[in-house]
């Protein structure tokens, strides 16, 4: 199998097929023979999001049906006897023929080429037709929004001008395919993640062992929880930050109230975070002591899910399910983006 940094169309269509699967990059290159470097270049490339192949409208004259008219226009058939010869409307055809030179110039060829050039995509986006759109999203971007948050005040703050808003994925798009937005590349710095293309949502992760002794699982997290009507329902995250430094968050589930504690960086070990989780939630109310989500992380691996702590009756450690941690994912991405990171030195 070839291993030069030339790919095939066919190569390219297994790319974004086994990507669509959820492989990652890595897995993709070893199954095609491929160095890894050559698949992550051809995903850089689009932004991680697969090119739209150009596909011909139905209503869309056929090369074939466009070489019967040039036929019949050449022996002086009418529109309307070489409209019911294709099964196609007469206003179809004559306009077909008008738009292309009319009877005396009509060409085939000619004709099925400006059709291609006509179906071409992307068109202009609204970024960047709308140079005050454009303002907007960008001056955000670099106060740390993340698009989801701008989309939505955009909504609210002009909601009697609908060009003015725009969805959140137009916004992702235009960062991570350049050929589709007005938004510079440099701006991919300033989103929460860094990432300068898509990754694919259901992409496949090396299995961890499980560190919780007895886990409760998700399923068996109180039905409340799930609806977040009744307050008293946490999610728990532990977030890195310097080399001497991290911080654990408690994000409530039904009114977004955050709670963070701090520990140093050379002291996070289960029993330290343990210790650390219960004196927070020991400040709260009994009834707001209701569960506790948190990952299957090595922090929580002397921790009993099945027993109460001294600051929780009900401590529910749990795996992650899509879409469960959605509402509470921003209060905590806010905490760490304006938490202090490492930063590389120069040499």
């Amino acid at each position: 199998m070839p291993r030069g940094p030339y790919l095939t169309v066919a190569e390219r269509a297994e790319i974004w097929t086994r990507r669509v699967a959820g492989e990652p990059i890595w897995v993709i290159a070893r199954h095609m023979g491929r160095s890894r470097k050559t698949v992550h270049a051809q995903v850089v490339a689009t932004g991680g999001v697969r090119p739209r192949t150009p596909q011909r409208s139905r209503r869309e004259l056929t090369a074939g049906e466009r070489e019967e008219l040039s036929r019949g226009l050449a022996v002086g058939d009418s529109c309307r006897a070489m409209a019911k010869r294709m099964g196609r409307a007469p206003s179809s055809v004559s306009r077909e023929v008008r738009r292309n030179g009319g009877r005396e110039g009509y060409r085939a060829a000619e004709a099925d080429l400006a059709a291609v050039r006509r179906r071409r995509r992307p068109k202009p986006s609204k970024l960047a037709l709308s140079a005050r759109l454009r303002d907007e999203v960008e001056a955000r971007l670099k106060l740390l929004w993340s698009p989801r948050q701008i989309s939505a005040w955009l909504k609210r703050e002009y909601s009697d001008n609908p060009q003015m808003q725009i969805s959140h994925e137009t916004i992702y798009i235009s960062l991570y395919v350049q050929g589709r937005g007005a938004l510079r590349k440099q701006l991919t710095q300033h989103l929460r993640t860094h990432r300068t293309y898509r990754r694919a949502k259901n992409e496949m992760r090396p299995a961890t062992p499980r560190q919780i002794p007895n886990p409760i699982l998700i399923s068996q997290r109180p039905a409340e929880a799930a609806d977040r009507a009744v307050p008293g329902h946490w999610e728990g995250d532990l977030l890195l930050g310097t080399p001497t430094t991290a911080i654990g968050t408690l994000v409530e589930r039904s009114t977004r109230y955050v709670m963070l504690f701090s520990l140093p960086r050379a002291a996070i070990r289960a029993e330290a975070v343990r210790q650390a989780l219960a004196a927070t939630i020991v400040k709260l109310p009994v009834s707001l002591r209701r569960s506790l989500t948190w990952d299957q992380g090595s922090e929580m691996r002397s921790t009993n899910a099945s027993l109460s702590t001294p600051g929780s009756r009900s401590t529910s450690a749990t795996p992650a399910a899509h879409g469960s941690g959605a509402p509470t994912k921003t209060p905590t991405d806010c905490s760490a983006s304006t938490f202090p990171k490492v930063t590389a030195l120069p040499a």
